[in-house]
Order: C-alpha cells, then sequence, then structure tokens
C-alpha cells in the first residue's frame, strides 16, 4: 500500500504541477482567445479517472484474466513429484524474498515461458509451462520461478500498472485538447463538437498511444534487467544464466497472450520499430549485464 500511496501522491502533484504550469504559461488563455472553450481542470480530473481507472481495472482482474487466457491450472494439492518440487521451490523463494506464498499455476503449452501477475504482492500467481519444464532442467527452471518471484517481490505489476496510468492520463488529456483545438479553431465549430473532435480525437489518441507506450516499453525492460538480478540473487548466478541461455537457443519460445506477454520470462522477439517497443530486452544484452553485474 505504501507504493500506491507514493506513487498516487507522485502523480497527483505531478497533474496539479502540470494545471499550475498550463495557467502561468498562459496556455489556458491562449485557448480561450483562439475560441477553444476548454475546462483544464475538469478535464484532467476526467482523464485521470479514466487513465488511472482502467489500468487498476485490468490489474484487478489479471490473475483472472492470465488463468483463463493460457488455461493455467493452480496446484492446489501436488498430483507427482514436479509439482511438489514447484510447490516447495517457489515457497522457499517466496520466504527469503519476504513474500506471501504465490500461488503456483501450470498452463499447457509446448513454448517455452513462464510468467508472474496479481494485484498484490502477497496474493500472486506463478505460472510455468508445460514446455517449460519439458526442456529445461531442474536448475534452469529454478532460476526462471526465481526470476518470477522476483518480479512479484519487486512489485513490478503494480508499478507497471500505475505508470499505465499515468500515461493513460496525459494521452486522454493532450489528445482532448488537442480535439478542441482542431474543431474550434481550423473547422470553426461555435457549439458543441464537430465530427472534427472525435476524428481528431481518436488519431491523436492512437499517435499519443504509441509514443507514450515506448515510455511503458522502456520500464519493463528495466525491470527485467532487475528480476534477472533477483533470480541469481535466489537461485543462483550460474541457474540464472543457464536459463536465459537455454531461451536464448530455444526455437519454441514464444510470446503470451496479451497483456501478460511484459510479465513473461522471455517476451517479444523482436518489433518492426527495433528496441524501443519490446517489453523485454534482447537475450545477449541481458545475460551480458547479468554477467557484468554480478561478476
Amino acid at each position: 500500500m505504501k507504493r500506491i500511496a507514493l506513487f498516487l501522491g507522485t502523480n497527483i502533484a505531478i497533474i496539479v504541477v502540470l494545471s499550475i504550469s498550463l495557467r502561468l504559461l498562459g496556455f489556458e488563455g491562449f485557448l480561450d482567445s483562439q475560441g477553444v472553450d476548454l475546462n483544464l481542470n475538469s478535464l484532467l480530473l476526467f482523464a485521470s479517472v479514466f487513465g488511472f481507472g482502467g489500468a487498476f481495472f485490468s490489474l484487478a482482474i489479471s490473475k483472472w484474466m492470465a488463468k483463463k487466457s493460457t488455461g493455467a491450472v493452480v496446484i492446489q494439492q501436488p498430483a507427482n513429484a514436479t509439482e511438489q518440487w514447484l510447490i516447495s521451490t517457489v515457497s522457499k523463494q517466496a520466504s527469503i524474498a519476504g513474500i506471501a506464498m504465490p500461488e503456483v499455476a501450470i498452463f499447457p503449452s509446448a513454448q517455452v515461458n513462464a510468467f508472474a501477475t496479481g494485484a498484490n504482492k502477497n496474493k500472486a500467481l506463478v505460472a510455468i509451462s508445460s514446455g517449460l519444464l519439458n526442456n529445461m532442467s531442474k536448475d534452469e527452471t529454478e532460476a526462471v520461478l526465481a526470476h518470477e518471484v522476483s518480479h512479484v517481490a519487486n512489485g513490478d505489476m503494480i508499478t507497471l500498472t500505475l505508470i499505465q496510468g499515468v500515461i493513460n492520463t496525459f494521452v486522454i488529456f493532450f489528445s482532448r485538447v488537442i480535439g478542441q483545438f482542431v474543431d474550434r479553431v481550423i473547422f470553426k465549430t461555435e457549439r458543441g463538437h464537430g465530427p472534427a473532435f472525435w476524428i481528431t480525437t481518436i488519431v491523436a489518441e492512437i499517435v499519443l498511444g504509441i509514443l507514450a507506450s515506448i515510455i511503458v516499453m522502456w520500464f519493463s525492460r528495466q525491470r527485467e534487467y532487475r528480476a534477472d538480478e533477483g533470480g541469481a540473487a535466489l537461485a543462483g548466478k550460474d541457474k540464472m544464466i543457464a536459463a536465459l541461455r537455454k531461451l536464448q537457443g530455444d526455437q519454441k519460445t514464444e510470446e503470451l497472450p496479451g497483456q501478460l506477454t511484459a510479465f513473461g520470462i522471455s517476451g517479444l522477439r523482436s518489433s518492426k520499430f527495433g528496441k524501443l517497443f519490446l517489453t523485454h530486452p534482447p537475450l545477449e544484452e541481458r545475460i551480458a549485464k547479468l554477467e557484468s553485474s554480478l561478476g
């Protein structure tokens, strides 16, 4: 809760500072002089409610969606030695990391991947694919689990959601400012909103959303480095590096569905726009950084 309170407090302050800054810079006066009747305070509040609301709703249902979209089955009672080992390994790592025992699940897939999600680091889900279990050694699997437990312990799901909420807020805010400006100044709509407002707002949201996602993807890549280091601390440097090397050479590694991509062990392999839109750094860079940081 401290993380959420601090982050929300910081971002409320950012919004207040933005509102004051726009006034001091004469932005609202400029809009008024152009006939753009826009209440910036009300718009900021509207954008904040919808920006954070959508992000927190996604976080709230993240475990449920993850189970549904991947077919992950939570291990309630271990049915075999492998499931017992998974439970005991995650339990040990969670204890060392200082978090409550996450739910542990296996999802049926030939892909070599794993993910962690959940609205609270003490009520999280760590899931691993059957393909990973079939293709990795116990040491490598232990490192992957440690990587995911580190994500949970670092509060990455919550922090990424909060950052997404801030990004959503500014995209909603500025897209409507642009839409209102075009509608009033260029198309001379005097009352209400004309078609130009809605078209411009939608286009602006798409363009700004793409640009803003660069920030989200940058943070996502940074947290992967931290989770790698956390995984190395929990399972051992050699095991973590071995797991990453196995992922690097395994052609069965694929993307997870939808928003879970950012929470997987390997993420997207490539992007048409290069590194800027990758959720995970290239595996060779992760290995090199891990070797460098840990000596």
